[in-house]
């Protein structure tokens, strides 16, 4: 005899994980965002752990990855976003890179701006960085542009 699982919707369970997994530190980075509930605290983070194990067991982590990058060599739009300049993920939060001024940015990896002062640039965060973009320098006037 086969039972049949219970399904329990998260009004019947008083705690809940949500799980922000990311594979890259740009905000185009592919995210697996998967939330667990439970009756108690520690049964919460038993189904958490539960969870995560099967996700990486079944090849889910994997797949999504591989996914990702497929969809992303399959698009034939533009070099770089509409908004402008790339977002990229700090801190928990998403974050509007620096403008980089007239013209279109190519990069489509995200940057990073590293201001010492005297000079400032934004740095292509590609990996390997023999696959990262020309970076772009701080001018006199505030725009960023390629030496």
């Amino acid at each position: 005899m086969t039972q049949t699982p219970t399904v329990i919707t998260s009004s019947a369970a008083p705690f809940k994980i949500g799980f922000t997994l990311k594979a890259g530190s740009e905000f185009q980075a592919e995210w697996l965002t998967p939330t667990v509930w439970g009756h108690t605290a520690q049964e919460t983070a038993e189904r958490g752990a539960e969870l995560l194990n099967a996700l990486k067991a079944v090849g889910l982590i994997d797949l999504t990855s591989k996914a990702a990058q497929y969809t992303r060599a399959q698009y034939k739009g533009a070099g770089s976003p509409p908004s402008g300049a790339p977002k990229k993920f700090e801190g928990g939060r998403v974050v509007p890179a620096a403008p980089a001024g007239p013209g279109d940015d190519t990069c489509m990896h995200g940057r990073k701006l590293v201001d010492k002062g005297d000079w400032a640039a934004m740095f292509c965060q590609a990996q390997p960085k023999s696959a990262q973009c020309e970076p772009l320098w701080k001018q006199s006037n505030g725009e960023f542009k390629a030496k």
